[in-house]
């Protein structure tokens, strides 16, 4: 049976962590292959699994077992494999499922921006610009539009995930409306006028984000009526009045186009208006391997950070907003709830 290590010598561990990218392109291939969706609840010979997803045995053994040691899939001593709580979150048809994230975290563009980490950490700039030529979401919207995809699929699970935390957490009594800002497919919008029966909601995103909006927001759905589907880029203008402005995970970009957008945001609302702006942090989080490779690769992209409690705050007072609470949504959420003064 392959299991985890644990508590390796240091010079083991340093090579371990030094071939790091071999387990990333592991996950990557087991999750383009569909190898999490062909192992069902039954364990499986490695040359059942090899047929159904038309495969090389002795490959597939060979990539199945370097992710077992990680705690991904689980070799038996009869030579069959079964899942783990970790490689169920590889199938598509999980509720948890962490496959689209999988994908995004390992998409072509980061294998050629990973290695030059050491220039963007020099600079302070991103590298992509350099790399490809063109603004990050501009590269991938007309360069790279299948990676894009990608990127719409993983902030759909993340929104689809948090959204009910979201709603269940904001108390919008008393708000007649509500504008989700760069609030990719509308999770959070929809879940929050499900649970306020007269509110109305807008969603505003880019074009090629919401043509892809949750059908409860579009025409025929049940939503439809009291929401409002609003194309455009969010750092140039926000065309919605509202009581209530949410901004979910967004503010991680270059200072300019956080600046931007929050001075769009408080421009459009008004005084009095109410933003809460929610985020994963890198000083408050149990999740602090993941936060902080995000953190790094927001640097290689986009010229990005996560943020810590001190530099959200910043931003947020230095765009004149007053902070009026800083509460958890969940485990891994925070949320700042400001206004904008008189």
């Amino acid at each position: 049976m392959t299991t985890a290590h644990t508590a390796p010598p240091p010079s083991m561990r340093l090579r371990e962590l030094a071939f790091g990218a071999a387990c990333a392109a592991a996950l990557r291939a087991a999750a383009r292959l569909g190898v999490a969706d062909a192992l069902g609840d039954n364990p499986m010979t490695v040359d059942d699994l090899a047929a159904a997803v038309k495969t090389e045995p002795r490959q597939l053994r060979r990539l199945l077992r370097a992710l077992a040691c990680y705690g991904v899939f689980d070799e038996r001593p009869d030579g069959t494999f079964t899942h783990t709580d970790v490689s169920r979150l590889l199938r598509e048809d999980d509720p948890h499922s962490l496959r689209a994230i999988t994908l995004w975290c390992t998409e072509p563009w980061t294998w050629d921006a990973w290695p030059k980490l050491d220039e963007a950490v020099r600079s302070g700039r991103n590298v992509v610009e350099d790399l490809y030529g063109k603004e990050f979401f501009v590269y991938l919207n007309e360069d790279a539009p299948e990676s894009a995809d990608v990127f719409n699929r993983a902030m759909t699970t993340s929104s689809v995930q948090s959204a009910r935390d979201v709603a269940e957490f904001l108390d919008l009594s008393g708000c007649a409306s509500v504008a989700d800002v760069a609030g990719g497919q509308g999770h959070v919008v929809a879940s929050l006028l499900e649970k306020y029966p007269s509110m109305h909601g807008t969603l505003l995103d880019l074009p090629r984000v919401v043509d892809n909006a949750v059908p409860r927001l579009l025409t025929g759905g049940d939503l439809a009526d009291r929401a409002r589907v609003v194309p455009g880029d969010v750092r140039t203008a926000v065309p919605v009045k509202a009581d209530v402005y949410v901004i979910k995970n967004i503010l991680e970009w270059d200072d300019d186009s956080t600046a931007r957008t929050l001075r769009n945001v408080i421009g459009a609302g008004g005084p009095g208006t109410r933003v809460v702006v929610i985020e994963n942090l890198v000083d408050d989080t149990p999740s602090m391997r993941f936060s902080t490779a995000m953190d790094l690769m927001l640097l290689l992209n986009v010229g990005g950070a996560k943020h810590t409690t001190e530099s959200m705050v910043s931003r947020l007072t230095d765009a004149g907003l007053v902070i009026d609470d800083i509460r958890p949504v969940n485990p891994y959420l925070h949320a700042f709830d400001c206004h904008v003064p008189a």
